[in-house]
């Protein structure tokens, strides 16, 4: 269940490549732009590699859409992977009625330093790089409920690369890492577990929350997706105290979320440190327990 694909050149060296497109999800086409590639380029980085060459992904209505729309596009998923220091190398393009953006992207690793999703190990704390509630934002967006101020930081947070939060884990010792997309916390969360005999504990209070994702939740305004994952994810969790508005935050599926990192409790701290410094506002939001 890794992020994406490892294949091993020679002794020191593996490469990485994954590919993920979708459609649009706010209505600006530069930051929908953004927003896709940083959310192709997120699987690379947690699996602790170096993005080094992408490929454009794309569906456009050339006969229904202003061509200006598809320029506006891939203008930010330019300007993103200049900011990876990543080298656009090509892509393909078809006429599809619904526009479609992504990218498949290819890093390179030492395969000893590969950071797996599986491992998590009991008394590691777990680490969140960025805020949840994009998919209940965006479906708020949607149904023009969002406010302004709402809508910026929910594509702020989604077109925020995840390669300086990776880049911070390079000197530490990382148990499991993974980032938190379309399963929601804690579909990704449970790709984290390697044994029977533990588990994830998290507190609602200790997630960080994009402005309004609670109060949406409250009013019923949630992504289909959130629906799916707890059809499927629910027999797999003990639920104390939440009511179902808190529930469906760990459900929502996240657009470039942020790195979920299992590391021991003296890694973690240095791991936020160094974030601080960096102005990311990670948050130690569980813990690994043994089943009780």
């Amino acid at each position: 269940m890794d992020d994406a694909g490892v294949y091993q050149l020679t002794e020191d060296l593996a490469i990485v490549q994954t590919v993920d497109f979708f459609t649009p999800m706010v209505d600006d086409p530069y930051a929908f732009g953004q927003i896709a590639a940083a959310n192709s380029l997120s699987d690379i980085y947690a699996m602790g590699a170096t993005p080094i060459t992408a490929m454009n992904v794309v569906s456009f209505p050339v006969n229904s859409l202003d061509i200006n729309i598809l320029k506006e596009i891939l203008a930010g998923g330019a300007d993103k992977l200049r900011e990876a220091n990543t080298a656009l190398v090509g892509g393909h393009t078809v006429e599809d009625p619904e526009p479609k953006y992504g990218l498949a992207v290819t890093g390179i690793i030492h395969p000893k330093d590969v950071l797996a999703n599986l491992g998590a190990r009991l008394g590691d704390l777990l680490v969140l790089t960025k805020p949840l509630g994009t998919g209940i934002i965006a479906t708020a967006i949607k149904g023009e409920l969002a406010s302004l101020s709402e809508a910026e930081e929910a594509i702020a947070s989604m077109s925020f690369l995840n390669k300086y939060a990776a880049e911070a884990l390079k000197d530490l010792s990382v148990n499991a890492c993974t980032d938190v997309t379309g399963f929601g916390l804690i579909g990704h969360a449970y790709e984290m577990l390697q044994d029977a005999q533990i588990c994830l504990n998290f507190e609602f209070s200790k997630l960080p929350l994009l402005t309004g994702a609670l109060e949406y939740a409250q009013m019923g305004i949630v992504p289909a997706g959130a629906c799916r994952n707890k059809q499927h994810y629910s027999q797999y969790c003990e639920i104390v105290g939440l009511d179902d508005a808190q529930m469906d935050i760990f459900y929502d599926p996240q657009t470039s979320g942020g790195l979920l990192v299992a590391l021991s409790e003296t890694e973690a701290l240095t791991y936020l440190e160094s974030l601080k410094g960096l102005n990311i506002k990670a948050s130690i939001i569980g813990w690994v327990d043994t089943i009780s």
